[in-house]
């Protein structure tokens, strides 16, 4: 579905010129979301496979968070998340059905900006409610109805054009537009995109669809095996979580249970990744074309990781840095240069990206809000956020066991809800999490410190 206000934007395009330009020109923001995105699957975060040239430019010339994670890992969820700025105990949707309410709406970052005058557009998957997205809301609307998009579908001339490339397409349309001679031009936007890539095509079996001119990148590249991939790994999960009902384990067999199998996943998942790439230096080259690479933000971030045979499982959902741990750049021309091609390895979350937007623009940011503006912390040196609570619970056992923990800078402790099944690792010393120390006698206080701490923190989170 396809929504532009023509007239109505275009009036509005020439109020805010001449209003704004009594006042400082205020940044343009475009926030770019993959699905489905590992945190080391970037060159820039050490990845000697992946081919990711311009998002590797963005992070070498603007903030990159080494320690980024997301607070719930499952795609509707998260993308609530990142749009309201809270956790999943506060707004409440926990699965694919349910969208904002009226008033829970207006305080996503978006619609707070189109209140201070930003024009908003957003492109690709929405994925808050399928059934009941917020088109009217917005000055540009090209999204899907379908909670998964198709990766092909049929373009005006009847050829088939993949998804990545329809997206790409609608993003240098919307900037087109704005930037029109034929009036003039208006500011500031923001535009949100969100990627289906690398997300696979679900079916019985999954499958990947890739771009026909990436069908033979890494063909012929060796693919390793991850360490925990070997059964000894699988083998040690507990008998609730250890059955061929759990999804991860479902999706597994098909596409990661051989060694051939897992190369060709993982090669499939880094040509849609790259793919993605190829549209942000697409998008990056429009911005200089039209005189706005000066004063465009650019955010880009997973809404959450993927296991590709780690621990035996494909997907997310889990407590693991596979499944948690994502990218995530911020990308701001007007940083000074101490700020700029920074690796910060503070933790940095999804429900940070909505105050960090709206303080980018000098909005204010509403109380209910959970998260911080990340690059106000990082210029101003606050202290280190030191932990977070972590909270998966669609669904449930047998298919999806619901899992809870905190992550610190060298700790993880998960619980499986439904079980009373613990987890510790220590990740400074055991970044694979090979070994659960819960019921290792010398890690007891640990083990009661991090309890004690996931009490406090999921109270916090409601």
């Amino acid at each position: 579905m396809k929504q532009f206000l023509s007239i109505a934007f275009f009036l509005l395009c020439s109020n805010w010129a001449k209003s704004l330009a009594q006042t400082p020109a205020r940044p343009n923001i475009i926030f770019l979301l993959t699905d489905d995105h590992r945190w080391d699957a970037l060159g820039v975060m050490g990845n000697p496979i992946i081919q990711t040239p311009n998002l590797d430019a963005l992070a070498k010339k603007g903030i990159l968070f080494k320690n980024a994670y997301v607070t719930t890992a499952i795609c509707c969820v998260s993308r609530a998340s990142l749009l309201s700025g809270q956790y999943m105990s506060r707004h409440k949707i926990n699965d694919f059905d349910t969208p904002f309410s009226p008033a829970a709406l207006a305080q996503t970052y978006p619609l707070l900006l189109k209140k201070a005058g930003y024009t908003i557009g957003f492109i690709g998957k929405y994925g808050v409610g399928a059934k009941n997205q917020p088109s009217a809301e917005y000055d540009y609307w090209s999204c899907t109805t379908k909670t998964q998009p198709d990766y092909e579908v049929l373009n005006a001339e009847g050829k088939r054009i993949h998804d990545t490339d329809t997206i790409s397409n609608a993003i240098q349309e919307f900037l087109g537009t704005l930037s029109s001679k034929s009036h003039s031009r208006p500011g500031p936007f923001c535009l949100s995109v969100s990627f289906k890539a690398p997300h696979e095509l679900d079916g019985d079996p999954p499958t990947y669809v890739v771009q026909s001119r990436y069908k033979d990148l890494y063909s012929n590249v060796p693919i390793p095996q991850p360490l925990t991939a070997d059964p000894a790994y699988w083998n040690r999960f507990p008998d609730f979580f250890r059955t061929d009902q759990n999804i991860a384990r479902v999706r597994w067999k098909p596409l990661l249970s051989t060694p051939e199998r897992h190369a060709e996943t993982v090669r499939n998942y880094y040509r849609l990744i790259t793919g993605v790439d190829e549209a942000v230096g697409k998008l990056v080259a429009q911005l200089k074309q039209l005189g706005l690479d000066q004063n465009t933000i650019i955010v880009f971030m997973g809404d959450n990781g993927f296991y590709l045979g780690e621990h035996g499982l494909e997907g997310k959902w889990y407590g693991h840095e596979e499944s948690i741990r994502v990218p995530l750049i911020i990308y701001d021309p007007r940083l000074p240069a101490s700020l700029r091609g920074v690796a910060s390895t503070k933790i940095a979350l999804n429900i940070d990206i909505a105050p960090t937007v709206l303080a980018r623009a000098g909005v204010p940011i509403p109380a209910s809000m959970q998260g911080i503006d990340l690059i106000g912390h990082t210029q101003e040196k606050k202290a280190t956020r030191p932990d977070f609570f972590y909270e998966h619970t669609f669904m449930g056992s047998p298919r999806l066991p619901k899992v809870e923990g905190v992550v610190s800078q060298n700790l993880k402790y998960m619980t499986f809800i439904e079980h009373g099944y613990e987890e510790l690792y220590d990740t400074a010393h055991d970044p694979h999490e090979t070994t659960n120390l819960a019921q290792n006698p010398r890690y007891a206080h640990q083990l009661a410190t991090m309890r004690k701490r996931y009490k406090t923190l999921k109270l916090a989170a409601q």
